[in-house]
């Protein structure tokens, strides 16, 4: 029987649209990447003949080379596809997933899902009530030694959790936030919380398996000339007691030092760090079971920091637009992490813990030029 194949389009072309474009050649039999879109014509098309090359390299050449956009409203109007790949600046998700949406698209939108948790339900929505998949890109969610790990979670082998920690040591120098005057703005992006740490925020929210009932913060602006964060710590109580910790920089000196998960408990300890939480460094429980020698086997080799989950990501994407499997990160789970660093941001700017469920959310925007006084 011949493999349903679902047309893509991808919009955006920038850093991470690479990471797209590898996981769609690969799964060519799965998917057909028909158009890709950026305001700059040049990105656009070295996306669509890096996915040429890709494919040739995998099947004879059955697959069209995707069409090549500037305008994505013009793409809407004269495409048709399945799924809107959502890979543009973090302050135009909002835009560009509600167009999507309306034109009855599935869409896969990178982090954070958007800017303001206004938005964020808007999103989720509206494709709630068209009956379309709305998933977000926190792909190290499918790393082998996090799945591991969750799966440890979900079978309580932690007995009474006490706390988790994320750590994001990495480097970001000025040149890159030069490279994109959007990075690091209040407008169109955040700062490092927002930006580099939310992967493992997300994480750190995933494993606590508790709502979140307090959060507090304090954030500032030490090395780079940026409207927003290059370093913030969080402290978040969840309503199980239990207590997260964040720490995320972009000021490492020299480069990328480390990216962590630690998770303590009353009967065991797992710390997942490496590159992209992709290595198993610490695993360690009161009881020990035949699994515990398979999970310690789980790490991965990466060159990148952004791991390789997002093959996975897209084939649970594919079996949930087919209906044959749940979406794991769906638009009310994407926007879990974005809410705990806008309460982050309020804290610096109250200069107090903040309650989350009775929290007025602000945009990034409204909180423009208060967060360094």
């Amino acid at each position: 029987m011949e493999t349903t194949k679902i047309k893509v389009a991808l919009i955006g072309c920038g850093r991470i649209a690479y990471k797209h474009i590898e996981s769609l050649a690969t799964l060519f039999k799965q998917y057909e990447l028909v158009a890709v879109c950026d305001v700059v014509e040049e990105r656009a098309k070295e996306k669509a003949q890096t996915y040429e090359k890709r494919t040739l390299n995998l099947v004879e050449n059955t697959l069209k080379v995707p069409l090549i956009y500037t305008d994505y409203q013009k793409l809407l109007n004269e495409i048709d596809f399945d799924l809107g790949i959502v890979a543009t600046e973090s302050g135009n998700h909002y835009l560009h997933v509600m167009d999507l949406l309306n034109e009855k698209k599935h869409v896969l939108v990178e982090k954070p899902i958007a800017l303001s948790t206004q938005h964020a339900s808007e999103m989720i929505e509206l494709a709630k009530e068209n009956g379309l998949l709305l998933g977000v890109c926190h792909q190290n969610r499918f790393n082998p030694p996090v799945q591991a790990l969750r799966n440890a979670v979900k079978e309580n082998r932690f007995g009474k959790m006490i706390n988790g920690t994320a750590r994001i040591l990495w480097s970001r120098d000025q040149s890159y936030y030069e490279q994109a005057p959007w990075r690091g703005t209040a407008l169109m992006d955040g700062g490092t919380l927002m930006n580099q740490c939310i992967h493992n925020i997300d994480l750190l929210l995933w494993m606590m398996n508790s709502p979140v009932k307090t959060v507090y913060a304090q954030t500032g602006t030490f090395l780079r000339d940026i409207e927003m964060e290059d370093f913030g710590a969080i402290v978040i109580r969840f309503e199980s007691g239990a207590i997260g910790i964040v720490e995320g920089s972009a000021c490492v000196y020299p480069k990328n030092l480390e990216e962590t998960l630690s998770m303590f408990g009353e009967t065991g300890t797992v710390v997942i760090g490496g590159l992209a939480v992709n290595e198993i460094q610490t695993w360690k429980f009161e009881e020990t079971i035949q699994a515990d020698q398979q999970a310690l086997k789980k790490t991965e080799a990466i060159d990148n920091v952004y791991g390789n989950g997002h093959l996975s990501l897209y084939e649970n994407v594919y079996n949930a637009i087919l209906g044959s499997e749940k979406l794991l990160i769906d638009g009310a789970e994407g926007a879990k992490a974005m809410k705990v660093i806008l309460a982050a941001y309020q804290s610096q700017v109250e200069g107090r813990a903040v309650n989350f469920e009775t929290l007025d959310y602000s945009t990034l925007e409204a909180l423009r030029g208060r967060l360094n006084e």
